[in-house]
């Protein structure tokens, strides 16, 4: 696989694409957010609240089989909900219904410092799936540091997430929670966006040349820069 593939207009347009996409699954994963969120805002009722939400996952999951789309992603989507009524209805707590998005993002700010200091960025792991590079990107040291410093765009979004998001759950503002969590996958969306922005500047004109003799001694590949 060419280590330049996302530097390519193909690759950068998969990239673009992929985003997109993902920004308009993102409108239909928060539906039922929004619907326990204003329910409950509405009604009080934790009941009726649950009741509509979980409905409105189950035609989410039956609306993407319809449509084709992988069943496995509809059923971790389905069971995702299922886990936030079955929390809220066990502790009688509306704002349980959000732990489960609150604990991934706990999980995100203590893990992604240690996977940019030992050279896995997310972002470079997610372009590299898209464009179907791989993990080739980390054979180069610059470009391996540009995805690094691009991650840290979406690792600022996520932390300005928690740091709303943990004192209104502390508090037991479920209403005011549950908007925040709506607006959360477009906060990191275009986190990505920009980081990949940035990684793109960063990189700048710079090539890799990949090794003409790969042998198992992992040495380093040969790098050159394009100026």
């Amino acid at each position: 696989m060419d280590p330049a593939a996302d530097l390519a207009p193909g690759g950068a347009d998969a990239v673009r694409a992929a985003v997109r996409k993902r920004l308009r699954s993102t409108l239909i994963d928060v539906t039922p957010i929004f619907g326990f969120t204003l329910t409950f805002a509405v009604t009080h009722q934790l009941g009726v609240a649950l009741t509509l939400a979980l409905s409105i996952g189950a035609g989410i999951f039956l609306l993407r089989l319809v449509r084709r789309e992988p069943v496995r992603q509809a059923l971790i989507f389905l069971g995702v909900v299922c886990v936030q009524g079955l929390l809220a209805a066990r502790t009688g707590d509306a704002v349980n219904f959000f732990l489960p998005h609150l604990v991934t993002h706990v999980v995100a700010a203590v893990v992604t410092p240690v996977l940019l200091w030992l050279g896995w960025p997310p972002l470079g792991v997610l372009a590299g799936l898209i464009t179907g590079e791989g993990t080739g990107w980390r054979r180069c040291t610059v470009r391996r540091r540009a995805f690094v410093k691009g991650h840290l765009c979406v690792y600022a979004g996520n932390l300005l997430l928690l740091s709303v998001q943990l004192p209104l759950f502390l508090s037991g503002q479920a209403v005011a929670l549950g908007t925040v969590d709506v607006f959360g996958p477009l906060v990191l969306a275009l986190g990505a966006l920009l980081g990949w922005r940035v990684h793109r500047r960063s990189v700048g004109t710079h090539r890799c040349d990949a090794p003409v003799d790969p042998s198992p001694d992992l040495s380093p590949p040969l790098e050159r820069t394009v100026r």
